[in-house]
């Protein structure tokens, strides 16, 4: 017999049919019907039935039927996709406390890809191991960082470019990460103590993942001042290296460097036309989040024009959100131009104040590391240059964001997306939106068994209405739950229905 999955209203009428069209042959599984499949690839969507079977997909489409003894959950017309693939996840800060992964999968998402700007567990394996001792709802895969392995290597001697034997060390730490099944590399490039890194450095250790068979993902040198320099860093990277390279949270943050995002496409596809295969990921908000040193990149935190120039082409002082500062937690919560009126300052002194003080405690000898000091979201980044990004062939989705931050971009970004691409501006239609979500991010990781509705495929899966499904979360609110994504599978098992993560943790440890 075909037995309704619990909680899930079977009419009458669609039991007969059912039942009347059973195939007795092949085993039972899970058949998901009355569902608007879109499978991932980008084609038309098409009213059918997608059944699994032991964790992934055995047939789906228009003339697939139950079969004896499958449970049915009816879709009720809903659009059943691949589970969306996060390709720049900061899960792996909070995952292991955070099993549920509730900011991930309530936005539909089933695989997170961590170890990301430069930073990650070391050594991988054993972050490998407490994940597969403890699986979470969703899947993980991890880069492996330059910055973690600068650290291990040079330690608070970082200001300065490596040395052949300190880079050789690097490369022995990012063997081992390999060898535990990371992706490929990440850095960070922007930040300490990458950003004091000479190009030949990041070449080398790209090197080492190419020839593992790796992939290379890069938060750019510069996304302001420096920008262009920065993407011909990593155009040069996949042309030595001969690895895929991908540009990641792509963004143009500097207020001369609105509207060129047609220039900075044109480039890319100049380098894909000689070889390289660059592709880059964007999350769909105009702010983002990091520290207050990051905008910076002299890290003389006593320029009082280069503060002005920060506080009128970077981010405007209104624009400047401060979600955590530990010297004064008065400030938490509050904007740039808030304090500083409240200081009695020009905007650009607070600025250098607030950063000498987080400075300051970080030096201090009781200082723990890892305690979060300062966190900063700015306003940067032009709403048309986003959907520009968006808009490109070889542009996958991310989130940037963790499982409880302060950016609410972690709870948000693809039902955002969705709503804000498809159904209001229409950037994309929802096949293509979804494509971007799933095969193509799924290709730029190499994944090979996930991202589509295909027979084989595993059954990671979303089901979301796409006429109501939006992003809730704010700034002021960064944790709400999106609306309109109605159920979640993971490897077949549901992780999150009617707005609830269930009990279930089928998430495995993705490797290269």
């Amino acid at each position: 017999m075909i037995r309704p999955e619990r909680g899930v209203a079977l009419p009458l009428v669609g039991l007969l049919v059912a039942l009347a069209a059973c195939d007795a042959g092949g085993p039972p599984g899970l058949a998901i019907t009355n569902a608007r499949i879109v499978d991932g690839d980008g084609t038309p969507a098409v009213s059918g039935i997608v059944r699994v079977v032991d964790g992934r997909i055995a047939e789906a489409g228009p003339d697939v039927v139950p079969r004896s003894g499958d449970t049915v959950l009816d879709a009720g017309g809903s659009v059943v996709a691949p589970g969306f693939i996060d390709t720049h996840s900061h899960a792996d800060f909070d995952l292991l406390e955070r099993l549920d992964a509730t900011a991930a999968v309530s936005q539909g998402i089933t695989t997170l890809v961590v170890g990301q700007d430069g930073g990650s567990h070391h050594p991988l394996a054993d972050f490998r191991a407490r994940l597969e001792a403890a699986p979470a709802t969703v899947n993980v895969a991890s880069y492996a960082g330059h910055n973690t392995f600068r650290e291990l290597v040079m330690g608070e001697d970082f200001r300065r470019e490596a040395t052949a034997d300190e880079i050789a060390g690097m490369a022995r730490l990012l063997e081992a990460d390999l060898a535990a099944g990371a992706l490929g590399l990440s850095t960070g490039l922007e930040y300490d103590p990458g950003i004091y890194s000479a190009t030949e450095e990041v070449v080398a250790l790209a090197q080492v993942a190419a020839d593992a068979g790796g992939r290379y993902l890069s938060h750019l040198r510069s996304e302001d001042r420096w920008f262009w320099d920065a993407v011909e860093e990593i155009i040069r990277i996949g042309e030595e290296t001969g690895m895929p390279v991908q540009l990641t949270h792509a963004k143009l943050a500097l207020q001369s460097l609105w509207g060129e995002v047609p220039r900075l496409l044109g480039r890319l596809e100049e380098a894909r036309a000689a070889g390289v295969d660059i592709t880059l990921d964007v999350y769909p908000y105009p702010y983002w989040q990091s520290t207050l040193t990051v905008m910076f990149p002299e890290r003389d935190f006593t320029d009082l024009e280069e503060s002005r120039f920060v506080v009128s082409q970077m981010a405007l002082p209104e624009g400047i959100l401060i979600p955590t500062f530990a010297p004064e937690p008065a400030y938490a919560g509050r904007t740039l131009a808030s304090i500083a009126a409240e200081r009695g300052e020009e905007p650009a002194v607070t600025l250098l104040e607030l950063i000498q003080a987080a400075e300051a405690m970080r030096a201090a000898p009781d200082f723990e590391p890892g305690t979060r000091v300062e966190t900063v979201i700015a306003t940067s980044m032009a709403e048309d240059d986003i959907a520009a990004l968006f808009a490109w062939e070889h542009a996958n989705l991310s989130t940037d964001g963790a499982l409880f931050g302060a950016h609410p971009r972690g709870f948000g970004s693809f039902p955002r997306a969705l709503r804000q691409f498809v159904r209001e501006r229409a950037i994309v239609s929802l096949e293509e939106a979804v494509r971007r979500m799933t095969s193509l991010a799924a290709d730029h990781m190499g994944f090979g068994d996930r991202g589509r509705i295909a027979p084989g495929m595993v059954a990671d899966l979303v089901l979301f209405d796409p006429e109501t499904v939006s992003d809730r979360a704010t700034p002021e609110a960064p944790h709400e739950l999106s609306v309109g994504i109605q159920r979640v599978l993971v490897g077949g098992e549901t992780v999150f229905a009617d707005g609830v993560v269930t009990d279930a943790r089928p998430g495995v440890f993705l490797t290269r």
